[in-house]
């Protein structure tokens, strides 16, 4: 008997052991099976060999640059007021990597660029614009860019031409809105004909959204760019004709509208108050049409918040080589102009706070 009961109980604890050992192996099963339906929850550790990213890193931050008001606010949000040099790539493009490097050199965080849409100058192609912004890129500067064909120029249908070329090379504009704003034709529109400028501009900015590019846009003033009344009066029009409201306006600053205090406060004053966001495009300390008060200039942007780009690094003709910033590309010799832009009081390595998408 004694030994009928220990076979009976060695059966008993085997079924038991094998219970217990089924219902293990069915909890593991489930658990594995969960876990490789799973992969994306977390990365992978330790893998022997990682996929190489061979994407370019861009800059934190991924909204791109914003109009708000009077402001323009980074990708990061932050307010980003001007402080740079335009830079005449599209007649000097041999000396573009030693300009660049002397301009991120004197602290400017940004530079407009002069290229061409093939109109007059020699066009630039998606490669050379890539070229360019990746340059402004790593130099940690941002990058306007504007087309420089058509200056001065009333046909209507010429601004109609420099959108379908912004649209042509759009792949050089679209996914660097965080350090590349358009600005779609320099000083279109030669008379003081705001009607003109508004309904031109009205027409192409909602093109150019349609195309796909998201970029802020940068629009002169009627007048070769020193006519700001084109802007208090027919800015809002053009505001409102994009579909993003990422709309930002220049004046031009020479011996019109940048002769005096009071004229210089009244062409962005005027707009500011509308609520439009401004900036001193280019301007100069004397030009052809009179003297220019490049003093109040900086004073006037630097007590309310207003960006300022000065005209030009390198490479003036015709007369008006003392617009020269810079006596050469690489920057060692600066002229009296460049001396007050780069190193006085409220010129740029002392104003100059650099984009905080490079942060």
């Amino acid at each position: 008997m004694p030994e009928r009961n220990n076979i009976r109980m060695k059966i008993i604890i085997a079924n038991l052991l094998a219970v217990i050992i089924m219902f293990s192996s069915t909890g593991c099963s489930s658990n594995d099976n969960e876990s490789s339906t799973s992969p994306a929850i977390t990365p992978e550790i330790g893998s022997a060999e990682p996929a190489e990213d061979t994407q370019e890193t861009e800059p934190a931050g991924q909204s791109g640059f914003k109009v708000s008001g009077t402001q323009l606010l980074d990708g990061n949000g932050n307010e980003f007021i001007m402080r740079g040099i335009n830079h005449p790539h599209s007649w000097f493009t041999a000396e573009d990597d030693t300009a660049l490097e002397a301009i991120a050199a004197t602290g400017a965080n940004t530079v407009r660029i002069v290229c061409g849409s093939g109109q007059q100058y020699t066009k630039d192609t998606v490669e050379s614009l890539n070229k360019l912004t990746d340059k402004c890129r790593d130099l940690e500067m941002v990058a306007v860019l504007e087309v420089h064909d058509i200056t001065g120029k009333d046909d209507k249908s010429l601004i109609e031409t420099a959108a379908d070329y912004w649209i042509e090379v759009k792949e050089a504009l679209i996914g660097k809105e965080n350090y590349v704003i358009l600005n779609i034709a320099n000083e279109w529109v030669g008379s003081w004909d705001g009607v003109t400028w508004r309904d031109g501009y009205t027409s192409v900015i909602p093109r150019l959204r349609n195309a796909g590019i998201q970029n802020t846009i940068m629009v002169d003033s009627a007048g070769w760019g020193q006519y700001g009344q084109s802007i208090t009066d027919y800015g809002t029009d053009v505001l409102a004709s994009d579909p993003d409201g990422n709309t930002m306006f220049s004046v031009h600053m020479y011996g019109t509208a940048g002769k005096n205090k009071a004229t210089i406060a009244r062409n962005l004053k005027l707009s500011t108050d509308k609520g439009l966001c401004m900036v001193v495009g280019e301007f100069g300390w004397n030009h052809t049409d009179g003297d220019v008060d490049e003093e109040y200039i900086l004073e006037y942007c630097n007590e309310n918040g207003i960006g300022w780009l000065a005209w030009s690094w390198k490479g003036n003709g015709g007369g008006v080589e003392y617009l020269d910033l810079a006596n050469s590309w690489d920057g060692t010799s600066l002229s009296d102009w460049g001396e007050t832009i780069i190193n006085s009081t409220l010129g740029l390595k002392n104003t100059s706070e650099k984009c905080s998408i490079f942060a």
